[in-house]
């Protein structure tokens, strides 16, 4: 099932992040880290300053794997609502975001 998730992101875990998500770590998760990348590329931060993105997942409940290895310890107040497919949302890329977070550091 496919996935609206909502969340809050911990600035203070954005270098740790970054680097988890492009150096390799989290995308040789198994089985979900591939999609858990995918899905922090097509993330973006809305307006209201907090996080979306869709994700694919099999979990009940939903993110639950993805939760317990990753999203907990970079991120408050997930929410999800199951949508029909992947979808794109209005605001900065999430990658983006990142990188600046980190260059302030």
């Amino acid at each position: 099932m496919i996935y609206h998730v909502q969340a809050r992101f911990r600035a203070d875990t954005a270098a740790e992040f970054l680097t988890k998500l492009t150096d390799g770590t989290i995308s040789a998760q198994r089985p979900d880290g591939a999609e858990l990348v995918a899905s922090m590329e097509r993330a973006i931060v809305n307006a209201e300053g907090e996080t979306e993105w869709s994700e694919l997942c099999y979990c009940e409940p939903p993110l639950a794997h993805e939760r317990a290895t990753v999203l907990d310890l970079h991120f408050d107040d997930i929410r999800t609502e199951p949508i029909e497919a992947y979808a794109r949302y209005e605001g900065q890329a999430f990658m983006e975001y990142l990188e600046e977070l980190v260059s302030k550091e």
